[in-house]
């Protein structure tokens, strides 16, 4: 297929950070995407609703056209875009979620939701970057209370779902966590973030109300690209990259376009200095689509990539937008470059001296 046309795109995990770095990796995910789901693990975390309406304001302020139209179009192959390519306010969605925390309230739930704040995000205290805030116990007699309150309410809950065992097991031990809350919360929704265990799709098929999303770097990695040879720091994530047959399910259930799967790249920057002293996180912001269209092509399953990037998403996440956008892709090589450069120091980018097999065409917008 020589050319494909993405509607919609929506990536449900993302860590857009905050001031200059927020400055420097936002327009790579507001000009190619219709909506992200934005990360609450800030430095402070986004505990309240104040905060979350906060940040979501200080994103759209960065929403600068001029700004992303040069930053994208040197990597957009039609150098003749139509003229609203990146109007990104009028058709970009930053989707905010409430960082849960063991001294969250009543209250602040029920304030979240009619700020239309509908997603909880759980961390496990000390589970990832920023994660100190995070629940030191899940099972609660507290915490299930909140939850009966966030079911009442038609609200989501997100979970990084790891325990505090050896690494590889982590993913898998915290399961029991989710087939309690699942069963307890037959109408909540329910999402295993970035799951990367061959034994979370077996639990997402189990219960109607649980759900899932899923990484390119998932799709690709395994242990021995971090481990095998010389260590790799750029391939270092949590949860940790696992086993070729970990890898194997997981691509199967992506390429599959199964409804309760969707696209979320946990794309996360730190500097190449923070990389090399241990930094977690995968930056792939910049050729999330290209190396999707490239690998799904590649598997001869191009055509459920529309599922898997949009509309699973926006069924498992009730999503509407008052717009449409139509990213439209070409089989024709692309490199993007080893890195991109901001105020606080390089970061280096996933794949990003691969070459792709897909590249941007073009960009078009309309009203819904």
């Amino acid at each position: 297929m020589d050319t494909i046309t993405l509607t919609n795109p929506i990536d449900m995990h993302i860590h857009l950070r905050q001031d200059s770095l927020l400055q420097a990796v936002l327009p790579y995910s507001a000009s190619c995407f219709s909506a992200v789901l934005a990360m609450p693990n800030l430095n402070p975390p986004l505990l309240n609703t104040q905060s979350v309406l906060a940040y979501k304001e200080k994103i759209m302020m960065e929403c600068d056209f001029e700004k992303a139209y040069n930053i994208i179009l040197p990597h957009i192959n039609n150098q003749n875009p139509q003229a609203n390519l990146l109007n990104i306010q009028q058709h970009f969605v930053p989707i905010m979620s409430l960082y849960v925390h063991d001294n969250l309230t009543l209250a602040e739930i029920q304030k979240a939701k009619t700020s239309g704040i509908k997603i909880l995000k759980l961390y496990p205290k000390g589970a990832t970057t920023n994660a100190e805030n995070g629940m030191s116990e899940v099972l609660t007699p507290n915490f299930l209370t909140l939850l009966e309150e966030a079911q009442r309410l038609g609200m989501i809950l997100s979970i990084h779902g790891e325990s505090n065992g050896f690494s590889m097991d982590r993913e898998r031990e915290f399961l029991f966590i989710f087939e309690e809350l699942a069963k307890s919360f037959p109408t909540l929704k329910i999402i295993i973030e970035h799951l990367s265990d061959r034994h979370s799709i077996e639990m997402v098929h189990k219960y109607p109300n649980l759900f899932g999303t899923i990484t390119l770097h998932h799709l690709l990695l395994t242990l021995d690209d971090v481990i095998g040879g010389k260590l790799n720091p750029f391939m270092f994530c949590k949860p940790v990259v696992k086993t070729p047959k970990d890898r194997e399910a997981i691509l199967e259930v992506a390429l599959s376009g199964d409804s309760k799967f969707s696209f979320g790249s946990d794309s996360a920057p730190h500097t190449i200095e923070a990389k090399m002293n241990g930094a977690a996180g995968i930056f792939n912001a910049p050729i999330l689509l290209q190396a999707l269209c490239s690998l799904f092509d590649k598997h001869k399953k191009i055509e459920n990539l529309q599922d898997f990037v949009s509309c699973n998403a926006l069924q498992i996440y009730d999503i509407s937008l008052p717009f449409v956008k139509h990213v439209i892709l070409q089989k024709k090589p692309f490199v993007f470059g080893r890195q991109i450069s901001t105020q606080v120091g390089d970061i280096e980018v996933f794949m990003g001296n691969e070459i792709l097999d897909y590249c941007i065409a073009d960009i078009r917008t309309e009203v819904a």
